[in-house]
């Protein structure tokens, strides 16, 4: 066996199979890209999707890559056992139609044993097969694994529902007899058993039935492999580790967090082991998930981030660390990834930013959550009880983000335990809530059986022209072929086409199919890209449309330039945004109108009015400047030498369209544009709202729209300056300021005297004392504005000490405003106003709570007020 680092690694995997024909795929982004089924990316196949579903038929069907991952389904496991992480890289090589079984098993075997490659022992080497597969098991065999190496487990059968599916072969390697955890004679001690000395190291799935709806399996177009190697885990097996934590993929994180720490050191205490793991897993995680564009939030992705920084910083101070560290940590771990993710350390700044914000809220946080805490177990200890409820314990971890570990860890220091079937209760809630949100979205869709059979030849040609003569070279009704056509919705491909496919967020050309008479025999509604590249018109039909036959194809001219000019839009706004916010923001989508446009990008925090006007004017600077738009094909390596900006998330070919717009932007595209700037004529923001964690949304017009906008404006400014009779629409400011100045004068005068009409009240109330029980008590209907005069009184009341207890209402035509106070003597006498109020409350149709000694509540039902002065006397009575 090799002595090799994770980078080396990692290379030399994708080094093999570039060897064997794959195209190496970039890792993409941790945040999915048009896949609402997935929170994260995770795993290596989750990003190939729209090869394995038939959507895409990619130019390369041999694939491999090293793909970023989170799965965040078992948190609470990371840190306590030997291979769970949030964060891991999966490597993988795919077959999209292409070789199967017969390839990538010796192809395994080579990569795992070869003195080239990774050379383990083959002796050390196990697998497990479905016991229906027995051409993997003969595969295997016929490779050089011995029998005796090789285990038929029922659970080899990979299947997600409707969708692909197939058998699996999975690869482990024997770490050893030390690392056996169960006895000999346990059944659960092989290859493929729960045990820690067979450690598993791949997986390969051989994707070649669709599991349809109906519970029926039938076989796929196209077989498909898909596997999965756990970098964390090889490098484990290279490394010689008891477990992940102590590769380098994580030990320089965990020896920086050491001297952080109140003088521990990892190994020397198993508790302490534990919070080093968590603190180097998490983050890893933190770090390559914000540097991905995601931010913390009380939903989604952000809550997931919210979690793990609070977790990591509760067990920051488990170690004894103080105030805020994490953020230290992101350096640490841009060091370690750098030579694949070289982007960690160029957006180290930013990533820091948002972790140490996070932390210092979380400071606060902690410190209620503690008291929370605290004040539970006094609770408990007052009334005897020895147990926390499971909804108290929840509470802490879903609100404060403590792990329901440390609480018991606390509790039990004062003798109290926690009701764990009750904590469990509530997670499996909250898991059920969270799955019902996600819906039942199919994760990956079935092969569109008669578009990838489609091969045909079509070429673009509405980059200069937006009308063209073509050759009807397929044509598709109702999941099938045909050669003709006369109703209907059907869907056409032509050998060329001037109509613009759906994609970058600019919308499909629209238009019309007309025959060599001029009669229009089609309406084009949409047009998307086929599985094999080609554009595919969805047309209304409206007369006979033939296979083979020529037609005139004429884009709606019109719409076409109204969206290229939006198009060119965004691209500006981009580059203003960042100029304005920073180099850290990004492209999050986009929506490309005719009428308007719709541009989202990622921020840390809100965008401040003078920001968009900073923007506003840089985008109108450009279109003003007239600047020449140009476009060029170019190999990928070429346009990023020449700085063109990629779209975030987005993956690319090896030749790449580049436009470039003046001196301004240059950008990776593959939409329409204008030939000039000053087409635009004018841009205009109408709106700017967040629609996510870290997720901002800016709307948009340019030219006729953007004319048209800022006229409404006018109008509406000129209806106020009428409304407030100024003769001229630059005095409406100071006319708003005058009455604003009025209404505060009015307010104040209102105000003094609802607090006469408030005394006075006093006066007539608080002498009308009655005896409840061993009580005194205030109780009556006054007539005051509302629950701030009733505030008011009370205040009088604590003051002057009138009574033990006091209960006041007041009623404005349905609604009812309720005031409860209890005295320091009355509340050590057992009386608490939030509790007398909850009693009460109901007899106006309503409900409230609040402090012991004051608490308010609302109603509908004003006739019910005399019920609940009686109702509180009785309460106070029986006491």
């Amino acid at each position: 066996m090799k002595e090799l680092s994770s980078s080396q690694v990692r290379q030399m995997f994708l080094d093999f199979f570039k060897e064997k024909g794959h195209d190496v795929e970039p890792s993409a982004s941790l945040i999915p890209v048009d896949d609402p089924t997935l929170l994260w990316i995770n795993s290596g196949v989750a990003t190939l999707k729209k090869y394995f579903d038939g959507s895409v038929v990619p130019k390369n069907p041999r694939i491999t890559n090293a793909q970023k991952s989170i799965r965040t389904n078992d948190i609470e496991n990371v840190g306590k056992t030997a291979r769970h992480l949030t964060f891991f890289e999966m490597l993988g090589n795919f077959s999209v139609g292409d070789y199967f079984k017969k390839e990538v098993i010796p192809w395994a075997w080579e990569l795992l044993t070869s003195p080239k490659w990774f050379a383990l022992d083959p002796e050390k080497l196990y697998v497990t097969v479905y016991p229906k597969d027995q051409d993997a098991k003969a595969l295997w065999e016929k490779t050089g694994v011995p029998a005796s190496h090789i285990f038929e487990v029922e659970d080899n059968f990979w299947d997600i529902g409707e969708g692909p599916s197939g058998p699996d072969t999975e690869i482990f390697f024997d770490r050893g007899q030390q690392y056996n955890n169960v006895a000999d004679d346990d059944p659960e001690n092989y290859p493929g058993g729960e045990n820690e000395r067979y450690l598993e190291i791949w997986n390969i799935v051989f994707s070649q039935y669709n599991h349809l709806p109906d519970g029926r399996y039938v076989d796929q177009p196209h077989k498909n492999i898909d596997t999965g190697m756990g970098l964390e885990r090889v490098v484990s097996v290279m490394q010689h580790t008891a477990t992940n934590f102590e590769t380098d993929l994580f030990m320089p994180l965990i020896k920086y967090t050491e001297t952080l720490s109140d003088h521990r050191t990892y190994g020397a205490d198993k508790h302490d082991d534990v919070a080093f793991k968590i603190i180097a897993d998490h983050a890893r995680t933190v770090t390559f998930a914000i540097g991905d564009g995601a931010l913390p939030s009380n939903e989604g992705r952000g809550y997931v981030l919210r979690r793990l920084i609070r977790r990591a910083a509760v067990n920051g101070r488990r170690l004894g660390i103080q105030g805020e560290f994490l953020y230290q940590l992101v350096p640490v771990v841009g060091n370690i990834m750098q030579s694949y993710y070289p982007e960690i350390l160029r957006n180290q700044e930013f990533i820091q930013k948002v972790i140490r914000s996070e932390e210092k809220r979380f400071a606060e946080t902690l410190d209620a959550g503690l008291s929370l805490l605290n004040k539970s177990i006094a609770d408990l200890q007052a009334t005897g009880e020895t147990v926390i409820p499971g909804a108290t314990a929840f509470k802490l971890f879903d609100t404060f983000g403590f792990p329901v570990e440390l609480t018991k860890e606390i509790a039990g220091d004062q003798g109290i335990d926690v009701d764990m079937k009750g904590y469990e209760a509530n997670m499996t809630a909250q898991r059920e809530r969270a799955r019902a949100a996600r819906g039942d979205q199919q994760s990956m869709g079935s092969q569109d059986k008669t578009l990838m059979a489609i091969k045909s030849e079509s070429q673009f040609t509405g980059w200069t022209d937006l009308e063209d003569q073509a050759t009807l070279t397929d044509l598709i009704q109702d999941d099938a072929e045909k050669t003709r056509v006369e109703a209907g919705t059907a869907q056409l491909i032509f050998d060329q086409t001037p109509f613009y496919a759906e994609m970058g967020g600019q919308v499909a050309d629209t238009g019309v199919v007309e025959d060599e008479d001029g009669a229009v025999v089609a309406k084009v509604t949409d047009v998307q890209h086929a599985p094999n590249g080609q554009n595919l018109h969805t047309v209304e039909v409206e007369n006979t449309l033939e296979k083979g036959a020529t037609y005139f194809l004429k884009v709606d001219t019109e719409r076409r330039r109204k969206v290229s000019m939006n198009h060119t839009a965004t691209h500006l706004l981009d580059q203003a945004l960042r100029q304005v916010l920073g180099e850290h923001t990004h492209q999050a989508g986009s929506l490309v109108e005719p009428t308007y446009l719709r541009f989202d990008f990622t921020n840390f925090g809100q965008v401040t009015s003078e920001q968009l006007r900073q923007v506003e004017a840089i985008v109108n600077e450009q279109i003003w400047r007239q600047l020449p738009i140009t476009w060029e094909e170019m190999p990928i390596e070429e346009a990023k030498k020449q700085g063109a900006i990629a779209m975030f998330g987005d993956k690319y070919g090896k030749t790449v369209r580049v436009v470039t717009i003046g001196d301004f932007n240059r950008e990776f595209d593959g939409g329409t544009h204008p030939v000039n700037t000053a087409a635009l004529g004018l841009f205009k923001i109408t709106g700017e709202s967040g629609i996510g964690a870290g997720v901002r949304r800016i709307e948009a017009v340019t030219s006729k729209e953007a004319y048209e906008y800022l006229t409404q404006q006018e109008d509406l400014l000129a209806e106020t300056a009428a409304n407030l009779k100024s003769d001229q629409v630059k005095n409406v400011p100071h006319k708003v300021e005058q009455l604003q100045a009025d209404l505060k004068a009015s307010q104040k005068t209102v105000e003094g005297l609802q607090a006469k009409l408030a005394s006075q009240a006093a006066g007539d109330v608080f002498g009308n004392v009655q005896e409840a029980g061993d009580f005194t008590l205030v109780a009556a209907k006054v007539n005051v504005a509302g629950m701030n005069e009733l505030r008011q009184l009370g205040d009088q009341w604590r003051d002057k000490a009138v009574s033990d207890v006091l209960v006041l209402a007041t009623a404005s035509d349905d609604k009812v405003s309720l005031l409860v106070g209890a005295s320091k003597d009355a509340i050590q006498r057992g009386v608490k106003a939030g509790d007398l109020i909850k009693a009460i409350a109901p007899a106006i149709g309503g409900g409230g709570g609040g402090r012991p000694d004051m608490a308010q509540a609302g109603g509908k039902n004003p006739a019910g007020i005399q019920d609940a002065l009686k109702l509180a006397a009785e309460t106070l009575a029986a006491k």
